[in-house]
């Protein structure tokens, strides 16, 4: 019961996550669980912690990758920012699209952000649309590294809680 329980945290971590929802710490959480339920029989420390690890690096790769994307596309430090703020606002608000609209809203979010931060530049549309461009790509990329990892905690807490 407490590995079919480990198995759906795990699945249900890797759907939420390119909705943008905390689909990682439902992972680790779930491993914690079952870690917990088993008397830490075959889940310890090491594998708690190096899921921890990764979920932290991940959303930290996420928050910035939208601005470094946005920069590396010519924007400013400002269209930096945009990306990131965009985003975050984006995922909260999200659009009024069943089941995707926080997914679309966080990408529409970065691409506004950044773009309209970087429009304030000064330096005309194209440069803005350029940056702005540069942290949709940034946003995609995010998602997909969290997603990467999201199968890498999944592995670990599955193989852990089998005892190898």
């Amino acid at each position: 019961m407490e590995y079919l329980l480990l198995v759906l945290a795990q699945v249900g971590g890797l759907l939420l996550i390119p909705f943008g929802l905390p689909g990682l710490w439902l992972q680790v959480a779930g491993l914690v669980g079952y870690a917990w339920l088993t008397g830490f029989a075959t889940v310890g420390a090491v594998p708690i912690v190096t899921a921890l690890v990764l979920a932290t690096l991940a959303e930290v790769a996420e928050l910035l990758l939208g601005g470094r994307y946005a920069r590396r596309y010519g924007g400013g430090r400002r269209a930096g920012w945009g990306a990131i703020l965009g985003g975050l606002v984006g995922a909260v608000v999200g659009l009024p699209v069943p089941i995707l609209g926080s997914v679309i809203g966080a990408f529409l979010g970065a691409f506004l952000g950044a773009a309209l931060l970087e429009w304030t530049r000064g330096r005309g549309a194209a440069p803005a649309v350029r940056a702005g461009w540069g942290a949709l790509l940034g946003r995609v990329v995010a998602t997909a590294l969290k997603t990467g990892v999201g199968v890498s905690i999944a592995a670990l807490a599955l193989l852990s809680a089998l005892g190898r």
